[in-house]
């Protein structure tokens, strides 16, 4: 069997920020491997392109540029919002607000985005909403652990369920899926 769409596809790998011989970003090994519904749109398009075709136990090397992974940095994606944004039951949180934490966010029409506060600066908090990866190529080394069909309920849903006594255990177990885990 080949990677191509609607397998589920099973990967490790190690990533490396820069080249073969950066900083290892990410290690996915064999008890953790990624396992995905293969071109269903969750993952980088130019990840996908380099599995597709690949069989269980090939291995692969890749480096995707940084305008095929997260993009470049954007200097309007660091931004001042008012700390009134980070008050909790009509109290400003401080913890939240520290130099360096990742804080869950969402933008005027609601989609979620992190946020790394890099500054506090008066009535403001100094935030940089880019991907931790933009302006960064990303090289990856690993190998396809395992391919396999994916269910009709993987297919309607977009992704791979982990089932234990049912249900989706993306959204707990033995609960319906409803298609938002």
């Amino acid at each position: 069997m080949k990677v191509e769409k609607d397998n589920v596809v099973s990967i490790v790998y190690e990533l490396r920020a820069g080249s073969g011989e950066g900083e290892v970003v990410e290690t996915l090994t064999a008890e953790n491997p990624l396992t995905f519904l293969f071109g269903s749109g969750g993952l980088l398009p130019k990840f996908e392109e380099n599995l597709s075709g690949l069989s269980s136990g090939d291995t692969f090397e890749f480096l995707l540029g940084s305008e095929d992974a997260y993009g470049p940095v954007m200097e309007n994606a660091v931004v001042h919002v008012p700390k009134t944004v980070f008050e909790i039951e009509g109290k400003i949180d401080e913890e939240l607000m520290k130099v360096g934490n990742m804080v869950p966010m969402m933008d005027a029409e609601g989609r979620r985005l992190n946020g790394k506060v890099i500054a506090v600066e008066g009535e403001a908090v100094k935030m940089d909403f880019n991907h931790p990866m933009a302006g960064t190529d990303l090289h990856f080394r690993g190998q396809v652990t395992g391919i396999r069909d994916a269910t009709e309920e993987e297919l309607a849903h977009g992704h791979v369920h982990h089932h234990g006594d049912g249900g989706c255990s993306s959204c707990g177990e033995g609960e319906e899926c409803n298609g938002h885990c």
